[in-house]
């Protein structure tokens, strides 16, 4: 965990998967932006909120790769709330250490690159599992359901809001238009 004094003031959180249609937090500002380094990819087993250890789901998480970037929203704290929104960001991204805190820098069109927090996998946690196939992915997402409901709600959601945001994710495009057609 980044000691709070080192986190970036005004609090900005990089938005790429669930966060950008629950952030759970008043959001004072959002921002389009990228992120340098990383690519979104189902490369998190979830055993908590969309699977469980019996049954393990599939959540994004950042996967770092030299020459690669995420497009994903930068959401701003409301001034004030820092230590909330904190606490409550904390509780539901490290249930399980496979994510970790990182100050990270962002690029949004017409303003200055800037710093946000950002959860980031852990390629040596154990519950890293980068590498799937498209194919396998579907056959996980389709199965697991978990504390915060079925992972295909938590794949529609996020491939839906990146359609809306004009983001492109070809790769969750894909996993959304199979899953849906088997419904």
């Amino acid at each position: 965990m980044i000691p709070d004094n080192d986190l970036p003031s005004p609090l900005w959180v990089f938005g790429y998967g669930s966060l950008l249609w629950n952030p759970g937090f008043e959001v004072a500002e959002e921002r389009l932006a990228r992120l340098n380094g990383y690519h979104r990819a189902f490369c998190m087993s979830s055993i908590h909120h969309r699977g469980t250890e019996e049954s393990p789901g599939l959540v994004l998480a950042l996967d770092a790769e030299k020459d690669a970037s995420c497009q994903g929203v930068a959401l701003r704290v409301m001034p004030g709330q820092e230590p909330e929104v904190l606490a409550a960001l904390r509780e539901r991204e490290l249930i399980s250490s496979a994510y970790f805190e990182a100050v990270v820098t962002l690029h949004a069109e017409g303003h200055a690159p800037f710093q946000a927090l950002a959860y980031v996998i852990d390629r040596e946690h154990v519950q890293y599992c980068g590498g799937l196939t498209l194919e396998r992915q579907a056959e996980i997402i389709a199965h697991a359901h978990g504390g915060r409901g079925p992972n295909t709600e938590y794949l529609f959601n996020t491939a839906d809001h990146l359609a809306e945001l004009g983001i492109a994710d070809p790769d969750l495009a894909w996993l959304a238009a199979r899953l849906r057609n088997e419904a």
